[in-house]
């Protein structure tokens, strides 16, 4: 597997999944050691000359006036880090740990954050030999960042002069959860004490948020291709029609999204004797408006990787430095474009999952699926002793019912915290939590459209053995029947529909892959 080399600078998506999912193995880059012992260089001069210097020498929030001695400069970063670890719920999977800390890592590694080298080298050897920190999934308000995530990921790697083990959090190890000194000793990993301003490097900035956000990104890249294939093997099973995908329709609105979702359905369903088979006029929304409804997800999700992309390598904590040395306030650890950007991706795989859970519907109901079985059972003599994919569609049904609760934005929620210092809070973690559960939801949405269309092709076939599908639908059916074999009668369709789910997942059926 190739190896990242983090810069602070070219942090992609890819690069996030890569490491936070399959491991790959992860560098600093030189350029950015230099960078990074020059900021620290200035914070070593800060403090020698003992002017107060938010975050170096004084207090955090509404203590910021209280100026603190050069000589508790390892107290207050451990204090901050100790204090901060208040974090509650179930923890976050474990790639999204990982997928944080390489995000902050190279957060540090753009050299404004005054850190040492090694503490930026220290979370690079957590993923490269295995050590993942058990960090809760809730308390972050995403500003001033996540500060307690960030912390219960801290208390693993760092320590103070006492080293205690019941305040080194806990970690998982070779399989196993353990304390984070034992997890650190085990996998040969030398704690650090921190110095100036470090603790407040490490858990100022919506670090968790953005890794959330990266790995969304992703994943509704997957989901929105997989939903081509699933609106063009809906089309054919149900002898929908072309006319609503013509190219010239499309280009007369000018929408890119609805334009390339057009196109693939055409390409999937190019050859296909299903399509106007029926001879309707025109199609219900659920088809014919498949485009406008799905090409603005994949609008949405361009506009949202570009802000993702550009948060993940970016400098989140306060204060920078900058050249010659100069510490500046402000407020980058602010999630807001995070969290906006996760309730706007959130609201798009919801509408996704909505309009394949309708295609669904129709696929099963006998009034609106051409002449199919109602709930596609084997045969009508076979309907009331089967039950067909009448349980599905209810499953369906209930995640886009959840998804729709969950897409309520979060981003225009707040409350003020610290004794109003910080009065507006970004809400970006609880967005980002709540757009990757309507993602899981939506890919079992998919992928129950996917094996009803699926059927429903089979019963098609039953009906005209010598049909033939479009030249792309035909390449996933193929690969869903590789996979799972027509059953007649009622069986156990949740595992068959969970072997569709992980053909999705492993980026099987992307439409873009079909000739």
């Amino acid at each position: 597997m190739n190896q990242i080399i983090i810069d602070g600078e070219s942090l992609s998506i890819d690069d996030v999944v890569a490491v936070a999912r399959y491991g790959a193995p992860v560098i600093l880059g030189e350029k950015a050691k230099a960078a990074i012992m020059r900021a620290h260089d200035w914070v070593e001069k800060i403090v020698e000359q003992g002017a107060p210097v938010y975050g170096i020498n004084t207090g955090f929030g509404i203590f910021a006036e209280q100026r603190i001695p050069n000589e508790d400069s390892a107290r207050l970063s451990r204090n901050l880090i100790l204090s901060h670890a208040v974090g509650t719920g179930p923890a976050l999977d474990e790639e999204v740990v990982r997928a944080a800390i390489l995000v902050r890592a190279n957060t540090l590694a753009k050299g404004y954050s005054g850190v040492r080298v090694s503490v930026v080298e220290t979370l690079l050897s957590l993923l490269n030999k295995g050590v993942t920190p058990v960090v809760p999934c809730q308390g972050s308000l995403g500003s001033s960042g996540d500060l307690a995530p960030l912390s219960h990921l801290a208390l693993v790697y760092t320590t103070d002069d006492r080293n205690l083990e019941e305040e080194s959090g806990w970690a998982w190890y070779q399989g196993e959860i353990l304390s984070g000194k034992e997890a650190m000793a085990k996998a040969g990993i030398e704690r650090i004490i921190l110095g100036a301003k470090e603790g407040l490097a490490l858990n100022n900035g919506a670090t968790f948020s953005a890794a959330i956000a990266a790995l969304a990104v992703y994943d509704a890249t997957t989901l929105l291709d997989a939903a081509n294939v699933s609106l063009a093997m809906t089309l054919e099973a149900v002898m929908g029609c072309l006319a609503a995908f013509d190219e010239r329709l499309h280009v007369a609105r000018g929408q890119i999204g609805q334009i390339q979702v057009a196109a693939a359905v055409r390409k999937l369903t190019e050859g296909s004797e299903l399509t106007d088979a029926y001879g309707r006029v025109q199609d219900a929304y659920s088809l014919r408006c498949a485009p406008q409804v799905q090409g603005v997800s994949w609008d949405t999700l361009a506009f949202v990787k570009k802000i993702v992309e550009t948060e993940i390598n970016a400098a989140t904590d306060n204060p920078l430095l900058f050249d010659p040395g100069v510490a500046v306030s402000g407020g980058n650890f602010h999630g807001e474009p995070v969290g906006q950007v996760m309730d706007f991706l959130g609201i798009a795989l919801t509408e996704v999952a909505s309009i394949s859970e309708r295609r669904t519907f129709r696929l099963t109901d006998g009034h609106l699926n051409a002449d199919l079985p109602p709930m596609l059972v084997d045969r009508l003599s076979a309907a009331g002793l089967n039950s067909g994919l009448m349980m599905p569609q209810y499953t369906a049904a209930s995640l886009v019912l959840e998804n729709q609760t969950l897409a309520t934005p979060d981003s225009v929620h707040s409350l003020p915290t610290s004794a109003e210092q910080e009065d507006h809070n970004a809400n970006a973690m609880t967005a980002a939590r709540h757009t990757r559960q309507i993602i899981a939801n939506t890919a079992h949405v998919l992928a129950i459209e996917l094996y009803t269309a699926a059927r429903a092709l089979d019963l098609r076939l039953r009906q005209s053995p010598q049909i033939k599908f479009g030249s792309g639908t035909n390449q996933a059916f193929g690969i869903i029947r590789q996979s799972v074999a027509y059953q007649p009668g009622d069986a156990w369709w949740g595992p068959e529909i969970d072997k569709v789910h992980a053909l999705i997942i492993e980026r099987k059926l992307e439409s873009s892959t079909f000739s």
